[in-house]
């Protein structure tokens, strides 16, 4: 199934206007925002996210009702495992912690 994510932004990426760092109930992650460049996304604007890319800006009305949606759907455990599956690449470089302080630690 094709899940379009809602998820706030933390960071536009310094340097980029093409990359922001966002988060979905507590989990951050790097993802594309060029799809969006011309609504200007900022540091708390609400978007539409899939497959690590922002397709739209939303409102945080509309956010919180996608996520209810998602959970009365059972989707929401499957929406954050997507969310996880994002790479890291220069956010992680840059020194943006993007790891949940809830999710469980790989390395153990």
């Amino acid at each position: 199934m094709c899940l379009a994510i809602p998820a706030k932004i933390i960071e536009v990426l310094p340097g980029t206007e093409q990359a922001a760092v966002v988060e979905v109930a507590g989990v951050r992650r790097k993802i594309g925002v060029g799809l969006i460049e011309e609504e200007q996304p900022k540091s708390g604007d609400w978007v539409l996210i899939h497959v690590g890319f922002a397709l739209s800006k939303i409102s945080e009305e509309q956010a919180q009702e996608q996520m209810e949606m998602l959970t009365l759907l059972g989707e929401s455990h499957a929406a954050l495992e997507e969310v996880r599956g994002y790479g890291l690449g220069e956010a992680e470089a840059a020194g943006v912690s993007l790891k949940s302080k809830d999710a469980p630690d790989r390395n153990r």
